[in-house]
């Protein structure tokens, strides 16, 4: 019979994820995440522009409306470009790191035994640029995935790789 331990870990003594040096996206991705913006930005601005055209009321407001979708476009650009310079990713010995957030941080730390699956997508846009979105799945469902996007394609084939090679190993470890 086995001998059943419950001791008591000094917190001070384990590694800090905060230490981590985080790759950035790659600047191109920026290029992409503006494209989109624009896209976005421009069917409002038709559908808003034909509320304002059939609209009678709204019509008399139409400056008003016009300088609140200004507003609107100048927040989302700002709240964009923080977005993406606070976003940053890693590969470490025993588990994959993603950092995000502007307001509330958030860390994910999926530990690479946890990995269930990897796959690398390329956008229409993102393509264009020579880049991909690294999608990490866990068995815990989607609240466990990670989605790393603006990644150099080569740089992300070669990490799903490295993921695969692990997952091929920790399966096999698993198996004997």
């Amino acid at each position: 019979m086995q001998y059943f331990t419950n001791e008591t870990i000094d917190l001070n003594t384990l590694p800090k994820y905060e230490e981590t040096t985080l790759a950035n996206p790659d600047p191109k991705y920026w290029k992409v995440i503006v494209i989109n913006l624009f896209i976005f930005l421009l069917l409002i601005a038709i559908g808003l522009g034909i509320f304002i055209l059939f609209n009678e009321s709204v019509r008399i407001n139409w400056i008003l409306w016009t300088s609140l979708y200004i507003i609107f476009a100048a927040l989302l650009y700002l709240i964009s470009r923080a977005s993406f310079k606070k976003r940053g990713f890693a590969l470490r010995e025993k588990d994959v790191l993603y950092k995000s957030g502007i307001v509330a941080e958030k860390t994910t730390i999926i530990p690479l035994n946890r990995i269930q699956h990897v796959a690398l997508n390329e956008g229409m846009f993102s393509r264009m640029f020579g880049l991909g979105t690294l999608q990490i799945y866990t068995a815990s469902g989607s609240s466990g995935d990670m989605h790393i996007a603006g990644i150099e394609i080569e740089q992300a084939k070669a990490f799903k790789e490295a993921l695969v090679q692990r997952l091929d190993i920790n399966t096999k470890a698993e198996n004997e």
